[in-house]
């Protein structure tokens, strides 16, 4: 599990990133897998996200994950819910202790925001297409509704693709010039005319900064690389593999 700097010097807040090591899934999904959304035992599942909990001194009903689906509606969590009634969203805000706020990713980047002053946190699934229309914004929009303030809140973007690994078209590089010209900072050329390393991190980090976030944390791990610590569904691709498993990020009021 890797921990932020910025969100373990909040008081009252617990939070980890986890790596797929420790669990007990085997195949593609060795060993942590915390996905029900792949074709893995449901009951190793379970097991997994147990485990994951117990290290932030949680039992497996505390945590809430969400139907993930690169969108931008967030959850305002008051209450736990059961992993079969998980609701759709992309982004989760609660100010109640003891609900872990869990994001699942496979190369996306999961971002655990906390404002310990006003005991508020939230947690986002920021993939590119999420984050170039609003995920994060809607995120601390929400947070915001809770009584964050901007000036408090601290964010750690966790694990995703690095812009080493993330070769992309021009294509979809233009979205990202339409929106803001200033976006080609995140792309530099690769060897083949037309395409693009994109810096997902970067781009997540800078929209955050915009907002005034002043303490945003980038963990600078690359789940497509660091093939035994994380999984990632470009590598999958790549290789043609029927499926991944799912990296947990969670945070909790304590």
């Amino acid at each position: 599990m890797i921990r932020a700097a910025p969100l373990s010097e909040l008081t009252g807040i617990r939070h980890g990133f986890f790596s797929r090591q420790g669990g007990v899934s085997d195949g593609l999904y060795a060993s942590l897998n915390c996905g029900y959304g792949s074709k893995d035992s449901p009951v190793s599942v379970a097991e997994n996200r147990s485990r994951a909990m117990a290290q932030l001194a949680l039992p497996a009903e505390a945590l809430c994950t969400a139907y993930q689906c690169h969108g931008t509606d967030v959850l305002t969590v008051d209450e736990t819910w059961h992993p079969n009634d998980s609701p759709q969203a992309d982004g989760m805000v609660t100010n109640r202790a003891g609900i872990a706020l869990g994001i699942l990713t496979a190369d996306c980047a999961p971002v655990l925001f906390a404002d310990d002053t006003a005991g508020v946190i939230g947690a986002a699934h920021a993939g590119w297409k999420g984050a170039l229309t609003g995920i994060l914004d809607a995120t601390l929009d929400a947070m915001h509704g809770l009584g964050a303030h901007d000036d408090n809140i601290r964010a750690s973007i966790g694990p995703c693709i690095g812009s080493a690994s993330y070769e992309v078209s021009n294509a979809f590089r233009d979205q990202f010039e339409a929106t803001d010209p200033e976006n080609g900072d995140f792309f530099r050329p690769t060897e083949r005319s037309g395409h693009y390393f994109f810096d997902l991190a970067g781009y997540v980090a800078r929209r955050l900064q915009h907002w005034g976030i002043k303490g945003v944390d980038v963990v600078g791990r690359d789940t497509h690389q660091e093939e035994t610590l994380f999984f990632s569904y470009r590598r999958a691709c790549q290789r043609d593999e029927p499926d991944y498993g799912r990296c947990l990020s969670a945070i909790v009021l304590a």
